[in-house]
């Protein structure tokens, strides 16, 4: 074991003192018993984290009873929906801190294994991107969805304040009826209710194998959350003595399995970001032409919030993710996981409780899965969670309305200056020109909130998992990187076509070359961090590839 060069050894005699300062017994560092972290992302700021610490405390025990030692240490979390018109430009960065977090300690500690417990947006993802990247045996616990309120037959929950917000600002409600619908809203721990980016990624880490069956969709409430932390820590020990790794679980066929169950249930366009990401340091290169690929070939099951009415509470009621690895097996590829089974034994076992839920495959939602990548003259690349656009703006073209910051747009739909039809623009929000890449609920729940059905928004930045309706994002180049969406002008008429995956401004190749070389960016204020951040993405698209364009603003 790793941790044996702490064990033994005159040379490692103060390092023993150091550790038994800190708490560990003499009997704990007999050669054979692993040391385990454990790295706890439990604060109380976010409501999917106020209850880690509890589930961190059964993984520690479950570490101990079967024969390991734990150790326990802090990993930062941004609640994207607290940041949104705050900074928001910090939560993606902090991702990458948060595998860089889980390097520094494991790598520094000598530790033999280690597991994480997290719920929320960017922790996930950060944490199995350190996965990847350490290869050393490794498990994740997610802390499980908010169960929402039932008010007169009607769920209520956070998430529904930010389409208060343009009701309000479209005059359809006063300020302070919104604000006595407030008590209503707040529902406790746990991460969001929808399929939101959250508790996509939680899918996504159960497909991946990398947490226990059915952790994906188990209640934070639910007494099963707490036995599947104990679960873990003994299995992570078990996982540490036959030495299995993370790059052992995470393949190229899980990545696959991956995405399909995305494409299936609806998840975030977040996704897009962080599943390559997570591959990259496991080894592999997700292309997001695969997501486009694999969603054409997979039909849309799961009608969850905030592209249909069903919560995650429900998807667990009808089998959870097993029932949709049930439902996907003609699709599936094997893989192995943490518990030892294999993703198609758990497929095979599983059955579906509740056939509108979670529909069969010859009566999906929709015929293809949740995400479109769309392409043209101002795209190489541009993302769009097509389930949830109404049909009648699949095809649709209109004129831009072009604005640099979301306080404008908010400022615009106020005052009345956006009509049915418009197409809003929103440039310089990427990672470089942002920078940050913030995440836009505020504009795209406002636009919904106003009663819009035909205003459609493009970004070079990107949206919340619980953004719905006609909006695009990820749109490569960015226009800090002198990308094509940074010659977009008011008036210019901007044609969408999702089926046909196209999107264009009707420019001239000529006319969008004159206007790019007169551009300039736009000023932002930087921390040091976001300054540091910018740098890394000048000339690298949002997914880390570089690509050959002219001179960035």
């Amino acid at each position: 074991m790793r941790s044996d060069i702490l064990k033994k050894g005159i040379e490692t005699l103060p390092h023993r003192a150091l550790l038994m300062s800190a708490g560990v017994r003499r009997e704990d560092l007999k050669t054979g018993k692993p040391f385990i972290g454990i790295a706890n992302s439990f604060n109380t700021i976010i409501p999917g984290h106020i209850h880690l610490g509890e589930l961190t405390r059964e993984v520690a025990r479950g570490i101990r009873d079967a024969g390991g030692v734990p150790f326990e240490w802090g990993v930062p979390g941004v609640c994207d929906g607290i940041a949104m018109s705050v900074e928001m430009r910090l939560s993606l960065p902090s991702r990458e801190h948060i595998a860089d977090n889980i390097e520094i300690m494991v790598l520094s500690h000598c530790l033999d294994g280690w597991v994480g417990v997290t719920n929320c947006d960017k922790i996930t993802p950060g944490m199995l991107m350190a996965a990847g990247r350490l290869d050393l045996p490794a498990m994740i616990v997610t802390g499980g969805p908010m169960k929402a309120n039932r008010i007169d037959g009607k769920s209520c929950h956070p998430i529904q304040g930010f389409g208060m917000v343009g009701e309000v600002k479209a005059g359809k409600m006063s300020a302070a009826e919104a604000e006595e619908r407030l008590p209503a809203m707040v529902c406790g721990a746990g991460s969001c209710v929808g399929l939101y980016t959250a508790n996509t990624m939680a899918v996504v880490t159960e497909v991946l194998g990398m947490s226990l069956t059915r952790c994906a969709t188990t209640l934070a409430v639910d007494p099963l959350k707490k036995r599947q932390a104990y679960e873990t820590g003994r299995k992570i020990v078990e996982l540490v003595k036959n030495e299995i790794r993370p790059r052992q679980i995470m393949t190229e066929a899980a990545f696959d399995n991956a995405i399909r169950v995305d494409m299936a249930m609806g998840g975030s366009t977040n996704a897009v970001l962080h599943i390559p990401a997570i591959a990259r340091e496991s080894g592999i290169d997700i292309d997001v032409q695969r997501f486009d690929t694999i969603s054409r070939q997979t039909p849309n099951l799961c009608s969850i919030i905030p592209a249909g009415s069903h919560e995650m509470a429900e998807i667990d009621a009808a089998g959870g993710v097993p029932a949709v690895l049930n439902r996907l097996l003609p699709f599936l590829q094997d893989n192995l996981t943490v518990n030892g089974t294999r993703i198609l034994e758990i497929a095979k076992g599983a059955s579906c409780g509740d056939s509108d839920v979670i529909r069969p495959l010859d009566n999906p939602y929709h015929p293809q899965g949740g995400i479109a990548v769309l392409k043209g003259n101002i795209a190489d690349s541009a993302v769009i969670k097509q389930t949830a656009v109404a049909p009648e703006m699949l095809v649709h073209s209109g004129p831009a309305r072009v604005f640099l910051t979301e306080r404008e747009l908010l400022d615009a739909i106020e005052a009345g200056r956006i009509v049915e039809g418009d197409v809003v623009v929103l440039p310089f929000q990427g990672p470089a020109g942002a920078p940050g890449m913030p995440e836009m609920l505020a504009p795209t729940d406002a636009i919904k909130g106003a009663g819009f059905r035909r205003v459609a928004l493009i970004t070079d930045g990107r949206f919340s998992g619980a953004t719905s309706g006609p909006n695009i994002c990820h749109v490569e180049m960015e226009a800090y990187n002198g990308g094509a969406i940074g010659a977009i002008r008011d008036g210019d008429i901007i044609e969408i076509d999702i089926p046909r995956r196209i999107l264009n401004a009707r420019l001239e190749p000529a006319e969008i070359a004159a206007r790019l070389s007169g551009g300039r960016a736009v000023e932002r204020t930087l921390t040091p961090l976001l300054a540091t951040y910018r740098k890394a993405y000048v000339g690298v698209n949002c997914y880390g590839k570089r690509k050959d364009l002219p001179t960035p603003c």
